[in-house]
């Protein structure tokens, strides 16, 4: 093909006429026609997966579960959801490395599972993140009012979506963009609050209060749970963090939903996935390492009902030593946060509801992309959800709307379990097939051991994610059902799904591996090496 991208053959993929042509950067084709474009640099999909799902879960969730964990309580059970973390996206990894195709893991169920899987899974996915979205919406509102509450909120609301939808609606390419800058600003943000909560901890701020682990001696590493004395107390001090935890890592999984719109997946997607220990270990676990040292499980101010930035243990750690300004910073970082969490759970969703359409578990509408690869149904009708935001602005509605935002910790948690299960599948088809995973553009570790611990572990949090109902005779119906409403309706949505489509597991000997690779390793190249000591950081970065 020439450089000039000119039109010089057709092919045919997923019944669709794709034509290609040649991408000036680095000669390779590039599909166009009735399909997503592949217009997501490296450095797209490289800040995306390191700080694209950093969001008000570890700025502001946080809090609550230093109040009710305590400082070892909230470290343990980060720990436990990152290896968990860990363990789904090396097992999405090899997958999306290898076929990084439109709809992501949902398509990957219906080739490894079956037709039912996928669609569950599919739906689920779409759900978490369609409310997701309003939710995220209201919080940059709240965030406004830390300087300005004068304003009602759904004047805030009305422009972030609007300006969310701009993003979505100019493709891929911008969303990237958008998406490179406000994750880059998170990283900037979590890098520096870890490097100054060392330096207060070590006695370096105005105060001179050398802090080091007083906090973990006194008032103590874990908090007694409801007033229960001992180990039980204090394990389910840890416990209730976990849920809390998923929250904040929820999200990771969006570099597959992206792997179908990336360039040159095959080398981008597996750098991607290697970072992920990087986010993990550093951002999550340094972070709230740090919140622990700082602030006591007793402060007051972790409990407020306001969700800005005189929540967060940060902000509280920092006008405990006398810093001042610094505050208002931080909000600011908390709202693009939001933003960018916003515009992100636009995206995702609409990709969701494109690749459920492909696979046939939603109206084939919502395949309709435009001339630049937007699915542009499919992201007005996502878009249209945003509208709940508005719901928070009233109590009683605002009441309902959170029980809704809140079942999606756990609709989160059902859909890792849905990915490690098709990876299980994916990896017995290997075997099954005779495929040498040593050939695969990425290999995850100590397969397929991870991907069970991921699937049993997500069941089991969810499983007793709404225990506290049960202690101490305090019953509450709407944490009760917000628990545990999306946890039913998973295997419920899928034995309906079996029984409606009448399908059954595709055997290990019947997986489709081949539809759509061709068009991959059209997609994927050798990169040029770099030419100097700049361009070798850069590269090594993204």
């Amino acid at each position: 093909m020439s450089s000039e991208g000119k039109l010089e053959h057709q092919e045919k993929v997923s019944d669709n006429v794709v034509e290609s042509y040649t991408d000036s950067e680095a000669n390779v084709p590039v599909y166009t026609g009735s399909t997503l474009h592949r217009t997501m640099k490296n450095r797209h999909i490289a800040m995306i997966s390191i700080g694209g799902v950093i969001g008000t879960g570890l700025f502001l969730g946080t809090a609550g579960s230093l109040a009710t964990g305590g400082p070892v309580g909230l470290l343990l059970g980060y720990v436990v959801v990152g290896t968990i973390c860990y363990s789904v996206m090396v097992s999405l990894g090899e997958m999306i490395s290898y076929l990084p195709i439109p709809g992501g893991h949902i398509t990957m169920a219906e080739r490894f599972v079956d037709p039912a899987w996928s669609f569950t899974l599919g739906w689920n996915y779409w759900y978490n993140w369609t409310i997701i979205l309003p939710a995220e919406l209201s919080a940059a509102a709240v965030l406004i009012g830390f300087w300005n509450d004068s304003v009602n909120d759904a004047a805030w609301i009305t422009i972030f979506l609007v300006i969310v939808i701009v993003i979505n609606m100019l493709g891929a390419r911008a969303y990237g963009e958008a998406e490179f800058v406000f994750a880059s600003i998170k990283v900037i943000t979590i890098t520096g609050l870890i490097i100054l909560g060392i330096v207060l901890d070590l006695g370096g701020g105005p105060n001179h209060d050398r802090i080091g682990f007083r906090y973990w001696k006194h008032p103590g590493p874990f908090t007694q749970f409801g007033g229960i004395a001992g180990s039980k107390g204090r394990f389910l001090a840890w416990w209730n963090v976990m849920t809390q935890a998923a929250f904040s890592f929820i999200g990771t999984e969006i570099v597959a939903i992206a792997g179908g719109e990336a360039k040159n997946p095959r080398r981008n997607i597996p750098k991607a996935i290697k970072r992920v220990y990087v986010r993990i270990l550093l951002f999550y676990i340094g972070g709230v390492t740090i919140i622990g040292l700082l602030v006591p499980y007793t402060e007051p101010d972790l409990n407020l009902k306001a969700s800005n930035a005189a929540k967060s243990p940060f902000v509280i750690a920092i006008k405990t030593a006398g810093i001042k300004g610094l505050p208002s910073v931080i909000n600011a970082a908390l709202l693009t946060s939001a933003w960018s969490a916003a515009s992100s759970d636009l995206y995702s969703s609409s990709r969701a509801l494109y690749g459920l359409a492909l696979n046939g578990n939603a109206p084939k509408i919502f395949t309709r992309v435009s001339s630049w690869g937007l699915p542009y149904i499919a992201v007005s009708t996502n878009a249209a959800f945003g509208l709940l935001a508005y719901m928070a602005v009233s109590n009683g509605a605002g009441r309902v709307f959170t029980w809704f935002a809140n079942m999606t910790a756990v609709a989160g948690l059902m859909s890792w379990f849905g990915i490690a299960v098709t990876y299980i599948r994916f990896h017995k088809g290997m075997k099954a097939q005779g495929m040498d995973r040593n050939a695969l553009p990425y290999k995850a570790p100590f397969q397929p051991f991870l991907a069970w611990y991921a699937a049993i572990s997500c069941v089991v949090i969810c499983f007793f994610s709404g225990f506290a109902v049960f202690i101490n005779h305090e019953w509450d119906t709407a944490t009760f059902v917000t628990n545990y409403l999306p946890f039913i309706l998973f295997p419920i949505l899928y034995i309906g799904a079996r029984i409606w489509r009448r399908s059954g597991l595709i055997a290990p000997e019947d997986m489709d591996f081949k539809s759509g690779l061709a068009e991959v390793e059209a997609a994927s190249y050798d990169e040029p090496p770099p030419r100097n000591w700049v361009e070798k950081v850069w590269g090594w970065l993204m």
